[in-house]
């Protein structure tokens, strides 16, 4: 049994304000830390002394340093922060997160600069700004959406686009929606919310409104995108899960000159009745076709409060195992369906059988 070895190390932060940076609100950021590396860290002037497993310690030394390096550019450091940096390190990748730094995607009405959080992130802004066509696939909380609008608003403020198009499979399994009151805004304004609310922050609600009511931005289900063609525009398709593959090509060939198409969507979240996923289709096909970037985020992207990282993994580990045992199971015990099975069997007035 090879013998644990414990030892300790001390990262010279040099600086009270950057001291400050790091530790956070109550020294939060410091404790999560600690706790998440299973290693215990002490201040000691403008200084950090870990102590604890030597694999932990070291790990613990690399992240910090790189933390460090982020305050200095000017980053917020928060236990979200914090946590992604961790996660990065274990998995080798510690020099990734001075890639972290980098400038503003936009910045909202009230002056807030909006900057990408994670490699992820980062990789899939790159790929709007280069490519015409960017699919966003990812679980909730990883800003696919939230970028998008970013870069949509970014690209209009800078006149390379005109128009600014929000769409979406407005109801999950067909967009029926008749049975709604109201007029067509009406119907579609529940479906689209997370837009709309990213687009006040980005923009103010004056300059929203009066967008609007010029039609600079538009807003439609995807059902009416039919028969157009969409020139000088950012185009997102946002909910994409839940297309159709006729549905997904409609969409992909209204490109018209000058326009730019951000396709996001969550593939675990697929409401459409066991037909096959638009989004999960064009992925597939499209990924490595010139002009086209298909950007896949992972949990580790989420940039939510770190419990929503966990419960995701919670729930990817889940669907693993439930994989697993499908594959396991014996043949003779896996159970045969037919186009009728599931249907009770019930007897008619005649006494014959009905299903």
């Amino acid at each position: 049994m090879s013998k644990i070895v414990k030892i300790k190390e001390t990262v010279d932060v040099k600086s009270l304000d950057r001291l400050t940076k790091i530790l956070g609100a109550f020294d939060e950021n410091l404790n999560f830390f600690a706790h998440e590396l299973g290693i215990l860290a002490y201040v000691d002037g403008v200084k950090i002394r870990l102590e604890g497993e030597e694999d932990a310690v070291r790990l613990g030394g690399q992240v910090l340093t790189a933390v460090l390096q982020l305050a200095e550019s000017g980053e917020e450091i928060d236990k979200g922060r914090m946590a992604y940096c961790i996660e990065l390190a274990k998995e080798g990748r510690a020099d990734e997160i001075s890639m972290l730094s980098g400038g503003a995607v936009a910045i909202t009405a009230r002056g807030k600069q909006i900057k990408c959080k994670t490699v992820g992130q980062k990789a899939y802004v790159d790929a709007i700004k280069k490519d015409t066509i960017v699919f966003g696939v990812g679980p909730a909380g990883t800003g696919k959406t939230y970028l998008a609008v970013c870069m949509a608003v970014s690209a209009f403020k800078s006149k390379q686009v005109e128009k600014i198009i929000l769409t979406r499979p407005a109801v999950e399994a067909g967009e029926k929606l008749g049975f709604l009151p109201g007029d067509l805004q009406t119907k579609v304004d529940p479906y689209l919310r997370p837009l709309y609310d990213a687009l006040q922050e980005l923009l103010g609600l004056e300059t929203y409104a009066k967008l609007m009511e010029k039609n600079a931005i538009e807003v439609a289900p995807l059902a009416y995108m039919r028969g157009r063609t969409l020139s000088n525009a950012f185009i997102i398709l946002d909910e994409a899960q839940n297309t159709t593959k006729e549905q997904m090509k409609m969409f992909l060939t209204r490109m018209g000159e000058g326009s730019k198409a951000v396709v996001t969507g969550d593939v675990t979240q697929i409401d459409l009745d066991g037909k096959a996923s638009g989004l999960v289709h064009a992925t597939s096909i499209l990924d490595g076709v010139e002009g086209i970037s298909v950007c896949r985020l992972t949990a580790k992207d989420v940039v939510r409060h770190p419990l929503v990282m966990r419960i995701i993994r919670a729930y990817e580990k889940d669907a693993e195992k439930a994989e697993e045992k499908k594959k396991t199971l014996p043949q003779s015990n896996k159970k045969k369906y037919t186009a009728t099975s599931g249907k009770p069997r019930v007897k008619n007035v005649e006494g014959e059988n009905e299903r």
